[in-house]
């Protein structure tokens, strides 16, 4: 679906790309899934909560899906309020005493970590844990020279120290890795993980990986983490970079855990544990195989709900959403986990995704250490317990035609850079708020159709269905261009959608191009076996001038 990426650059606005050509299949079904979303505020980021010590708690709730099942679960959770969250300005944010998946940790490079584990299962279900992979545990508070002292907490395990019902288990180590990692308990884990006990961390890089608190790393190329972007815009990142290498730069990132749920076991759960239980190990009998999952989730909601905002109301145990924005240039950093036991082929339509890291690795050159040596990916598939960092971005480079819908004689310029794009680089330069700001400017003018809509043989890249079968919803006004007058000029005489001259969309609202990411196993785009729904969601690639506010 996608052309190979042909280069990164260090700076935000001397990158080249490029970008798929445009299948009338994939506009179809996009289109018709577009169709049934009507949520405006749904943008994401990486949320989290920031510290170095933290008290989780393990306990049952329940989580919903949109089939309207409630479904009991286990998760991890805030016993006491995190010291902060990340991004701060996240508005609503919460960390509940169960959530799925679990909480998210920000820490930094070389910081002393102490998480504190209380076990308020149920009874019947006996001890709990986290394993904490990549990094050198201790069951214990670490020493002020950073060992690990001889008296442990908590009990023995088969993997490490759990916490008994109703008992306390701490966790330390140093952050000594960057990137993305996963966590999840060590104890039964066919059972707790499919219950809902995992979550991510997040280690940002410093400049000096030893020292505890460190300043963020700003490798050369790179914006340091500000209040606004240079365009005015908010800045959400959680760093300058995820590793500190000037190719590891980037200006969104978004988080996303795979998993899926067998709602059997969690129905057998559930009885399990209303019966009275006198053994400290746990007295659950549960059936963990065979394993046919019927709900497909991504940060543990399944779509549409994914697409509403970070910590919505109607979902208080899955406070993270997974719908990702962009403009057209702009670098996005894919943090990925597999937290389930299948793996899931997650296929991000626009463009192929160039993989940085595996569990905190960066991937270099060993010929050159300044080129990265990660694959392009048709598809991300993930791997139960495997994180990876990865990039992707999309310019409109390789559709061949306009994508801001210009058109000769209205006065609009696109003055190309070094690497054929509209940026500050450009001579004179484009305003950093322009309405087709980073456009390829060898398809500026050049008309989407050149004959209205129903003439096949209309001389221009593809043929649009018409509007007023396929496209609805406040995302897509019915027009194929970008901007914040793009619905106007595709109501001009020469344009064939929204049709009637309607305006779906007013100037100011969002109205880009939505490219949907989604699982390429087909039952796992379901939500118990109904289409659509399960791993899905969309990159809405969003014109420059349109404020990404991902702090609702």
């Amino acid at each position: 679906m996608g052309n190979i990426i042909d280069n990164f650059r260090r700076t935000r606005y001397t990158r080249r790309g490029s970008a798929p050509r445009f299948t009338l299949f994939h506009a179809l079904l996009c289109a018709a899934v577009v169709a049934l979303l009507y949520c405006v505020n749904a943008h994401a980021a990486a949320p989290g909560i920031t510290g170095t010590n933290f008290d989780l708690s393990a306990e049952a709730n329940r989580i919903s899906q949109p089939d309207g099942a409630s479904v009991y679960a286990w998760g991890y959770g805030c016993r006491t309020a995190p010291s902060g969250f990340s991004p701060a300005t996240v508005a609503g944010a919460n960390c509940p005493s169960m959530q799925v998946p679990g909480p998210t940790l920000i820490v930094r490079q070389g910081d002393k970590v102490t998480v504190t584990l209380t076990n308020n299962l149920p009874e019947a279900a006996g001890n709990t844990s986290i394993l904490f992979p990549g990094f050198q545990v201790c069951a214990a508070v670490l020493n002020p020279d950073g060992t690990c002292p001889t008296t442990l907490t908590g009990v023995p395990g088969l993997l490490t120290r759990e916490a008994t019902h109703g008992n306390s288990v701490t966790y330390s180590f140093i952050a000594s890795t960057p990137g993305t990692h996963s966590y999840y308990s060590g104890t039964q884990s066919d059972l707790q993980v499919e219950m809902g006990l995992s979550g991510a961390i997040i280690v940002l890089p410093t400049s000096t990986p030893t020292t505890s608190g460190g300043a963020l790393a700003v490798p050369a190329g790179c914006r340091a983490v500000q209040s606004t972007l240079p365009d005015g815009q908010p800045d959400f990142r959680n760093a300058a970079a995820a590793y500190d290498h000037p190719l590891a730069c980037y200006d969104r990132e978004y988080l996303f855990q795979f998993s899926e749920m067998d709602p059997r076991i969690h129905t057998q759960a559930e009885q399990e544990a209303a019966k009275p239980c006198s053994q400290a190990t746990g007295c659950m009998s549960v059936e963990t195989e065979p394993y046919r999952p019927a709900y497909f989730m991504i940060n543990g909601r399944s779509m549409p709900d994914d697409m509403d905002p970070n910590y919505a109301q109607q979902y208080p145990h899955q406070p993270y959403n997974g719908n990702p924005h962009m403009h057209p240039g702009e670098l996005v950093l894919l943090r990925v986990i597999g937290s389930g036991r299948w793996q899931h082929p997650f296929h991000e339509h626009g463009n192929h995704v160039r993989v940085l890291a595996r569990d905190g690795n960066l991937l270099l050159s060993k010929m050159d250490a300044t080129k990265l040596a990660g694959p392009l990916l048709f598809t991300t598939t993930t791997t139960p317990g495997l994180a990876m960092d990865g990039i992707f971005y999309w310019t409109g480079k390789g559709l061949n035609w306009d994508v801001y819908g210009h058109t000769a004689g209205d006065g609009s310029v696109c003055v190309p850079d070094a690497n054929g794009y509209y940026t500050v680089n450009s001579n004179p330069p484009a305003p950093l708020n322009a309405p087709n700001y980073y456009e390829w400017c060898a398809d500026h003018n050049k008309p989407l159709e050149a004959h209205p809509f129903g003439n096949v043989g209309s001389g221009g890249p593809v043929t649009l269905p018409d509007a007023r079968l396929l496209t609805n919803g406040p995302w897509y006004g019915g027009s194929p261009y970008l901007g914040p007058d793009a619905t106007i000029r595709a109501t001009s005489f020469t344009g064939t959608t929204p049709p009637s001259g309607t305006i779906a969309n007013s100037p100011t609202s969002e109205a880009g191009f939505a490219y949907m990411w989604h699982s390429h196993n087909e039952r796992e785009i379901t939500t118990n076996n109904i289409f659509p729904g399960g791993m899905m969601m969309m990159m809405l690639v969003d014109p420059q001038a349109f404020t990404i506010n991902e702090g609702n």
